[in-house]
């Protein structure tokens, strides 16, 4: 039996949010793909790049630690090249 493959590509809310100092983000990919998570703080210059590689098809989880940044707003970005998606998250300390 296989194991069900996503029907399209999708970025979840991070969990939890607000946060203190980690999160996770829950990503899909329908097909295999080149994906970039990146966070941007509010002027838009980008944080940090989470993960940058081809995956699978399927259902994925990221962690994020962002104990050596101050609170604030920040925006995270699922890039592939048949996908983009942006969403907003809060670190509270």
């Amino acid at each position: 039996m296989t194991a069900d493959v996503p029907v399209s590509y999708s970025l979840s809310q991070n969990y939890p949010n607000p946060f203190n100092p980690s999160t996770t983000i829950k990503f899909s990919l329908p097909e295999k793909a080149q994906v970039s998570i990146i966070i941007y703080n509010q002027l838009g210059q980008k944080v940090t790049e989470l993960l940058r590689a081809d995956k699978e098809a399927g259902d994925y989880q990221i962690e994020w630690n962002a104990s050596n940044l101050p609170s604030g707003v920040y925006m995270y970005e699922m890039r592939t090249e048949k996908f983009s998606s942006i969403k907003k998250l809060i670190l509270m300390k």
